[in-house]
C-alpha cells in the first residue's frame, strides 16, 4: 500500500506528486499518457519483471494459506 509522509511545512502539491509517483511506483494505477507513444525496452522489461514477482509472490503466498500446519 502507498504511503507518504508529509514533512511539516511542504506544500500539498508537492506531497500529492509524492504519493502520484508511489502509486504508480507500485502499479496500483500505471499514468498510460506517458506509455502512449514510447516506452524504453529496459523501462518494458522492468514492468514485466515486477509484475511476474508479484505473480510469484501472490502463488507462495496462496500456496503456505492452503497448507494445514
Amino acid at each position: 500500500m502507498a504511503y507518504v509522509k508529509v514533512e511539516e511545512g511542504e506544500p500539498l502539491e508537492k506531497s500529492i506528486k509524492k504519493f502520484k509517483r508511489m502509486v504508480e511506483k507500485e502499479g496500483i494505477i500505471r499514468e498510460w499518457k506517458l506509455r502512449e507513444y514510447y516506452e524504453k525496452p529496459s523501462t518494458i522489461r522492468n514492468r514485466v519483471n515486477k509484475a511476474n514477482a508479484r505473480k510469484q509472490m501472490k502463488k507462495v503466498r496462496k500456496m503456505h494459506a492452503s497448507k494445514a500446519y
